[in-house]
């Protein structure tokens, strides 16, 4: 037993034991010397003794040293940015660069660590990303803080990466637990820190899908970390087709942004491979290429034009999409100086009802509102369901008239990506022509890709014909995606949304602000104003159109899947008797482009969804995936392709984070060093002090059961005097 005492309680307690000596002693003789009273005293002055005793804190100490031997962690980082050619060695600078994995390959020979083996057990331990997250990354956080809950004796822990950090905790996390632990991390840092001479192709919003005989713009980017201007061929080659080339003028320590016009004669899965030559000063060759999977499918749309006048964007309109071979167009004309709806070729007598109108992938809703020889209440709730739970889309092209603003009032109002100012409920004109400013987001968009080059599709949109009408709308609904806004005209907002895009439940809506976009036709006809609105047409149809059967229709949500991300899948299924299923058991098995399989159980998305059943699930990799869609009850099967995008966390040339390591050797109490100084961290590991034992303290002074046994002796000695009559 110890005592943590100090001179203060030594001394009290010396005193308190003589005085309290001299009272039980002068107690004692008053009493006549009564043998009750003195075995009294005694206990008085053991109690007294015993609480003194408390006031030092004693308490057991045990030493316990280990009996396993201590153990030295080496984690050698496995990640891809591993593979990062761009070790030199010092001495011979002639000499081709090393691999980051091949320079720490030697690190993790036994050999190497004899002299710290008879002190300390050596463990290799790889790493990258650690499960359940399967994820292609570094995940510093998880490898350190596993290494430390794995082994209880651990001394320290060697850590051989470049830093890249790119997934899971910071690694500060599990720095901060091996500092208490007393386990310092001895980090070597590998790769360099600056960019070596290299030329990068990536992809910019690749499609993941297209039509037959329809030329798609397969979009790219290079970026140079070369000192000069390079004249640069780029070359896509299909599963099946010739090579196509495209040559790029690409500026020195910069990047260059273009699209080569690719045209698939036949339906089916393809992977299309983008490659670059390697330039005789790069030092990283392997970044030059990469693939592209994209699905082609036969054009079947069906869209349905709704309008109250024959305005001029109206005409433009249909005559357009009517000149399209792969669209098939309705329209219906709520005319109010007409006895009854238009007619005609083409035209319909009266709103579609509920079956008829989920047959039409896209609506066009133009100066349309609900009343009189127009929309109905129900045709809102129709045309709601057809974007929400059928994965159509619907555009909304208001007018100077204003009808629309009688929706904001219906179903449709959660479709409508913008709120409207019911102060100018027709808008606002002006003598003096306006013209669109993209936003960021409209820079990137395919939607309003007119041209494939960045800069001559920025130089084709400040140079259209401008619009004199715009929609009063006040400001984009959260969620929604602002492509384009008024150059000019501000809300207190800020500037006046004209092109803004939204995802509502399944489908897909868009809303254009003014009706001037016909004029884009000047000079160069149809050029635009045709091209623009079959982008439109595509990208919010190709979603339901690319995988459907007689009895059941899958599709999915977002558009461009990622590795990684929640992917929404969304089932329509007919009965056999072709009325949609109300209730059932729908089942999604996918198939991973490695051969994993998994099954996703849909569920129904009420009675009120008309037949849509939808389940979430979570592509682990990039690729073509392959859904088999089945349904018990009616016996339907439906296979289909999705090509998942994958994450490319781990890059292949990107500079190494040493400044990581350093952090992480600060906090433990260890060192960072480099390849070439291993040797001598080496022989300071093997020099490191044997740990202190570790000191197992029982505290008696703060244990509950000696308190207990105070308190016990306390009634005792009040029940001896109660006894003894002295109370």
């Amino acid at each position: 037993m110890t005592f943590v005492w100090t001179f203060t309680t030594l001394i009290v307690s010396v005193i308190v034991m003589i005085a309290a000596a001299a009272c039980c002693t002068i107690s004692w003789r008053r009493s006549g010397y009564s043998r009750s009273v003195l075995w009294l005293e005694v206990f008085r002055f053991l109690l007294i003794a015993l609480v003194l005793v408390t006031l030092n804190q004693p308490e057991f100490t045990q030493e316990i040293k280990p009996e396993e031997q201590p153990v030295l962690v080496v984690l050698h980082d496995v990640s891809g940015s591993m593979q990062t050619q761009d070790v030199m060695n010092p001495q011979a600078l002639a000499e081709k660069p090393k691999t980051r994995a091949d320079a720490i390959g030697p690190l993790v020979l036994p050999e190497l660590w004899k002299p710290v083996e008879a002190r300390m057990k050596i463990v290799f331990e790889p790493f990258s990303s650690q499960p359940p997250t399967d994820e292609k990354g570094t995940d510093l956080n998880t490898a350190l803080q596993s290494t430390a809950d794995r082994f209880p004796n651990l001394r320290g822990v060697v850590l051989l990466s470049d830093g890249d950090w790119n997934t899971g905790q910071s690694p500060g996390t599990a720095a901060s637990a091996l500092r208490v632990r007393n386990v310092p991390v001895f980090a070597v840092g590998v790769g360099s820190e600056e960019r070596l001479p290299d030329m990068h192709l990536a992809a910019s919003d690749a499609p993941t899908f297209g039509v037959v005989n329809k030329s798609l713009r397969i979009p790219f980017r290079i970026i140079s970390w070369l000192p000069a201007d390079r004249d640069v061929t780029v070359s896509l080659t299909g599963t099946r087709g010739a090579k196509i080339e495209k040559t790029v003028r690409v500026a020195g320590m910069g990047q260059q942004q273009d699209t080569i016009d690719w045209k698939p004669e036949k339906t089916g899965e393809y992977s299309l491979t983008l490659e670059i030559p390697v330039d005789e000063t790069e030092t990283l060759p392997d970044n030059n290429r990469l693939t592209i999977p994209i699905t082609i499918r036969d054009e079947e749309l069906k869209v349905l034009v709704v309008e109250s006048y024959p305005r001029w964007e109206y005409r433009y309109l249909r005559n357009a999409l009517e000149r399209d071979p792969g669209v098939q167009v309705d329209c219906l004309l709520f005319h109010p100086d007409l006895e009854s709806v238009g007619g005609g070729r083409g035209y319909l007598d009266q709103f579609p009802a509920e079956k008829e109108l989920f047959e039409y992938d896209v609506v066009f809703l133009g100066d349309v509102g609900i009343g009189s020889k127009q929309l109905t209440p129900q045709d809102c709730v129709n045309l709601r369901q057809l974007v929400r739970s059928q994965a159509g889309g619907l555009v909304f092209l208001p007018g100077f008239r204003g009808y629309q603003n009688s929706l904001q009032t219906s179903e449709l109002d959660e479709l409508l990506p913008v709120v409207f100012d019911s102060v100018y409920p027709k808008g606002h004109g002006s003598s003096r022509p306006a013209r669109f400013a993209l936003t960021e987001a409209g820079r990137r968009s395919l939607l309003t890709r007119l041209e494939p080059d960045d800069n001559e599709n920025e130089r084709v949109w400040n140079g259209l014909p401008g619009f004199q009408w715009h929609a009063a709308a006040q400001r984009a609904k959260i969620g929604s995606q602002v492509l384009a806004t008024h150059d000019s005209d501000s809300t207190s907002y800020g500037r006046v949304p004209l092109i803004v895009t939204r995802t509502a439940g399944t489908g897909k809506v868009l809303f254009m602000g003014t009706d001037g976009a016909w004029r884009w036709r000047k000079g160069v006809e149809d050029l635009y104003h045709y091209r623009f609105w079959g982008q439109v047409v595509r990208w919010m149809a190709y979603q339901r159109n690319m995988s459907q059967g007689e009895s059941m229709r899958l599709f999915y949500s977002p558009d461009r899947p990622e590795a990684g991300n929640v992917l929404t899948l969304n089932a329509n299924v007919m009965s056999t008797a072709g009325d949609p299923l109300r209730t059932g058991t729908v089942v999604v098995q996918t198939v991973s482009p490695s051969g994993q399989t998994d099954s996703v159980r849909l569920a129904s998305a009420g009675e009120d969804s008309w037949g849509l059943f939808t389940g979430t699930f979570v592509p682990t990799e990039g690729g073509q995936y392959k859904l088999v869609t089945s349904c018990a009850e009616t016996g339907g099967r439906l296979e289909t392709m999705i090509a998942v995008i994958g994450q490319e966390k781990e890059l292949i040339g990107q500079p190494a984070r040493v400044d990581v390591l350093k952090e992480i050797a600060q906090v433990t109490r260890g060192e960072l060093t480099t390849v070439a100084e291993i040797q001598g961290l080496v022989t300071r590991i093997a020099a490191l002090p044997e740990p202190d034992p570790v000191i197992r303290r029982f505290r008696l002074w703060s244990h509950p059961a000696w308190g207990a046994l105070i308190v016990v002796l306390l009634g005792g000695f009040w029940t001896g005097r109660k006894l003894a009559g002295l109370a």
